[in-house]
C-alpha cells in the first residue's frame, strides 16, 4: 500500500497472531522492488484505542479476530490464502507467496482506483 500510493496514506501492519515476517515473504516483495527484509510482525493489540479510516483484512480467521476500534473506520475484509500454510518445496511454497503478493497488489489498486474517484 505505501509503496503503491506512493506514500500518500498512512499505513499500519498487524496480525491477530504476529511471529515474524517469513523469509518467503522477503523473497517475494523483493522481486518486486519492495524491501520487507527490516519489517517486524507487530500484534494487532499495539493498535487498540487508535482509530483508522479503513481496517483491511486479509484471511477470515482475521476478520473474525479482529476487534473493535474507535471511530467510524471500514471495514474492508479480503479472503486471501495464508501462504505461511503452503507446503511443498521452497519453490511450490514461494509461487504461493507470490499469488497472494500478486492479489493483494491487484486488490490495493482497484482500491486506490475507487478512491480516487
Amino acid at each position: 500500500m505505501k509503496n503503491l500510493s506512493s506514500g500518500q496514506w498512512t499505513v499500519f501492519s498487524a496480525g491477530v497472531l504476529p511471529s515474524h515476517v517469513h523469509p518467503l515473504a522477503v523473497r517475494a516483495m523483493d522481486e518486486l522492488g519492495i524491501d520487507i527484509s527490516r519489517q517486524t510482525s507487530k500484534s494487532i493489540d499495539r493498535f487498540l484505542g487508535q482509530s483508522f479510516d479503513y481496517i483491511v483484512t486479509l484471511c477470515d480467521h482475521a476478520a473474525a479476530a479482529c476487534p473493535a476500534f474507535p471511530g467510524e473506520g471500514k471495514r474492508i475484509h479480503w479472503s486471501l490464502e495464508d501462504p505461511a500454510s503452503a507446503n511443498g518445496t521452497t519453490e511450490e511454497r514461494l509461487s504461493v507467496f507470490r499469488k497472494v503478493r500478486d492479489e493483494i497488489k491487484n486488490r490495493i489498486e482497484e482500491f486506490l482506483k475507487a478512491e480516487l474517484r
